[in-house]
């Protein structure tokens, strides 16, 4: 077990109960999530708190992108980047990222990403279509997830982490432009659907 791992345990053992007790953070469909093999987590994002909060009710551990902004401040940057998080930059080339998502998976591990590309607080944020080309490019279906209550944490509301059945992209042939488009949009409607469960 490395150094890594340990301190990834323990801080989501630490988070778990802090979601859990201060806002009785609860989760639904975590048997969808593969146990084992390449996975995308796809996920809502309102708060701060979303990374973090699915990283804890995941029941394998996530390798995020993270802004590149992140990683020169003190302290947070070695430690998000010791827990799997790796740099993008969202102003230039993703390239380098997408490389680095693409071999978390050709190890079999799990890839969290954001489609929205940021905090998308009012719902207009433009859909990227980067989960897409990491789930052809990668040969991993797609979990959606979506976060309800974080938009209002300080009011102490319920956090719900939901997680979907997975998506795919036809395995046996590369996905046309078209394809990519409409998988994109599959996954948004899958993650927008999923509070529904909830009576939402």
């Amino acid at each position: 077990m490395t150094m890594n791992t340990v301190l990834y345990d323990a801080t989501k053992y630490t988070l778990w109960g802090i979601f859990g007790t201060v806002w009785r953070m609860r989760v639904h469909g975590a048997q969808n999530v593969p146990k084992d093999g390449a996975v995308i987590i796809a996920c809502n994002h309102v708060s701060n708190l979303d990374p973090p909060l699915l990283g804890t009710a995941c029941p394998r551990r996530i390798s995020y992108m993270a802004k590149e902004e992140l990683f020169r401040i003190p302290v947070l940057g070695p430690a998000i980047r010791a827990v799997g998080a790796y740099p993008v930059d969202r102003k230039g080339s993703a390239t380098s990222a997408i490389k680095r998502s693409v071999d978390v998976l050709s190890r079999g591990q799990v890839v969290g990403i954001f489609p929205e590309g940021g905090r998308n607080l009012t719902g207009t944020n433009e859909i990227r279509q980067g989960v897409a080309l990491l789930a052809s490019l990668g040969k991993a279906p797609v979990v959606p997830a979506s976060i309800v209550g974080t938009g209002q944490a300080r009011r102490l509301a319920q956090f719900h982490v939901l997680f979907g059945p997975p998506l795919r992209l036809p395995q046996n042939r590369k996905a046309t432009r078209e394809e990519m488009a409409n998988f994109t949009d599959d996954i948004m409607r899958a993650i927008r659907q999923l509070p529904e469960s909830l009576g939402r």
